[in-house]
């Protein structure tokens, strides 16, 4: 009994990080202990970040606590050290057929805790500690015990292969650069490793988002199943009494129809199960720490093939019914005429575009231009403080419009701003280059108010807009303002699918990064418009060309 209380504090004794017993323990504030060198080697990855956290409970700290050895600790670890008590390893603790066995380990082998990509050898919890100990052992990568440690040695040199060749796509030694890969774009597999895992979570970003479209697709066809069987049961309903032959025909017609969904249904459904599992080898992928097995197993994977445009669902096909319900008390060969009529005219076919799912926005920068469109400043609508070249305005000083013109009712009269003359009503994409210290990027109905706070882009129902300034940017809509985070960029993207309800803007660079979304309903047509609030501004909607061009 005696063994196994000192069994159990040891336990309590034991760092989280090595699994041993406290070295030189120190306490972090939040209030659990780890040896001070394992809590220094794991907060040596945060630096680059300043923010630091538990390895226990993930509390974040900042600045980096300071660490003052617990001399308390101390001595009750040293005490159970002079014990000898340590308990023998339990038959888990032993390297099964499935387990990585510690390389050192001489016997019966240890399961192996870590393995080391500096040394190419797999340790046990005991053969680890000089790892934590010894400082020639700091620089050294633990990862999760591996069995595929000399896939890191090069066959050819017999050297750790610490460098990735860009240009041939593989993991190399140093003596291979030097070899048949001089000269070809190198880097080291840890700066290979990171730069592919943030691809990898861009395109999990995108399947997510493609899974989020699929499940509200389903949501619609499960909408349209939902309309179809209604319908017909009020059909029947209102016309049973009448004409009871034709309750047969309804049903007939409801069957077509359903089946047909729900074939589109379990198409879409399908879709959403491989994203999923898409979406978990990716995550399965960021998750391995070995550069060469990740960077191996990245060139091996399959690349995400862009969602296609897919039609919209158009939910139009009940008239029919209405019709039957409407003219059921006619004559019965009247009603059969019509109702043939109608199905003829609405009815589901097999084809893609019959029962059609809402188009799936553009991914890259090519397919936006798709929808490029040639924009014109409306100079009638310029404020007075505004000067304009061509599609350029400028923020001024002074009036720049003569008194007859400066009376043009579709002037702004109280803030800077402008409408462009295009009204927007389809699928359209365009670019503002802006600079000076904050600048609007809206779209608006043509009857958004002139004059007061209400005529502010964004301070209505009647406008979008993205308020873009040097340190950041900012959504408004009804007067509701939300901070939008993002790269900064001179340039704005705005993407606006008018039937499907979405405008979006993304900021513009080497790439293109989602700034902010909206999904609404759109009442009628939508007009670009500038803001300029600030002396020296100056925006400009520009044509939308290829990076390359």
């Amino acid at each position: 009994m005696a063994q196994r209380g000192v069994q159990l504090d040891q336990e309590k004794l034991c760092c989280s990080i090595c699994l041993d017993l406290l070295k030189d323990p120190v306490a972090v504030p939040c209030g659990h202990s780890f040896c001070m060198n394992c809590i220094k080697s794991y907060w040596e990855e945060d630096d680059q970040k300043k923010v630091y956290s538990c390895p226990q409970c993930r509390q974040t700290f900042q600045p980096r606590p300071a660490l003052v050895k617990n001399t308390m600790l101390a001595d009750l670890a040293e005490e159970l050290k002079k014990t000898g008590l340590r308990a023998a390893p339990a038959d888990h603790c032993y390297a099964g057929p499935e387990d990585v066995a510690c390389d050192v380990c001489t016997g019966r082998k240890l399961k192996a805790v870590k393995s080391c990509l500096q040394c190419l050898v797999s340790y046990c919890e005991q053969h680890l500690q000089p790892h934590y100990e010894a400082p020639a052992f700091e620089k050294h990568k633990l990862v999760d015990p591996s069995k595929k440690l000399q896939d890191n040695i090069c066959a050819r040199h017999s050297e750790v292969m610490k460098i990735f060749c860009r240009t041939d796509q593989q993991c190399i030694c140093y003596l291979c650069s030097m070899d048949e890969h001089k000269g070809h774009d190198t880097v080291s597999v840890a700066a290979e490793m990171t730069a592919k895992q943030k691809e990898l979570e861009v395109s999990r970003q995108n399947i997510q988002q493609r899974i989020q479209d699929r499940e509200k697709e389903v949501k619609l066809l499960q909408q349209e199943v939902e309309a179809v069987n209604g319908s017909a049961d009020k059909a029947v309903r209102d016309s049973e009494k009448i004409f009871t032959d034709m309750k047969q025909q309804i049903r007939s017609r409801q069957k077509t129809e359903v089946t047909h969904i729900n074939k589109l249904q379990e198409k879409v459904e399908q879709e959403i199960t491989d994203l999923r599992r898409k979406d978990a080898d990716l995550e399965q992928l960021l998750h391995l720490e070995d550069h060469t097995q990740f960077l191996n197993n990245y060139t091996l994977l399959p690349r995400l093939s862009e969602a296609s445009d897919s039609p919209s669902i158009n939910i139009c096909s009940l008239s029919y019914t209405e019709d039957a319900t409407a003219t059921v008390s006619e004559v019965r060969d009247k009603l059969q005429d019509i109702l043939s009529e109608e199905w003829t005219k609405t009815s589901l076919t097999e084809t893609e575009g019959d029962v059609s799912l809402p188009q799936s926005e553009p991914k890259t920068r090519s397919e936006f231009l798709q929808y490029s469109c040639q924009i014109t400043l409306d100079p009638n609508t310029a404020h007075a403080c505004l000067s304009f070249k061509r599609s350029t305005a400028y923020h001024g000083s002074h009036h720049l419009c003569n008194q007859e013109s400066c009376r043009h009712p579709d002037r702004f009269i109280s803030w800077c701003q402008v409408l462009y003359r295009e009204s927007l009503s389809g699928r359209h994409y365009w670019e503002v280059e802006w600079s000076g210290r904050g600048v609007f990027v809206a779209v608006a109905y043509k009857d958004i108010s002139r004059e007061g706070r209400e005529s502010v882009f964004g301070n209505n129902v009647k406008s979008w807009a993205l308020q873009c300034f040097n340190n950041g940017y900012e959504f408004r809509h009804n007067s509701i303002r939300t901070s939008v985070s993002g790269p900064q960029s001179s340039k704005i993207g705005v993407y606006l699918d008018h039937p499907a309800g979405i405008l979006s803007f993304y900021s513009v660079s080497d790439t293109m990064t989602l700034l902010h979304r909206v999904q609404t309903t759109f009442s009628r047509p939508l007009c670009p418009g500038l803001s300029l609030f600030y002396h020296s501004d100056r925006a400009e909607i520009c044509k939308a060309l290829n990076i390359e061009d």
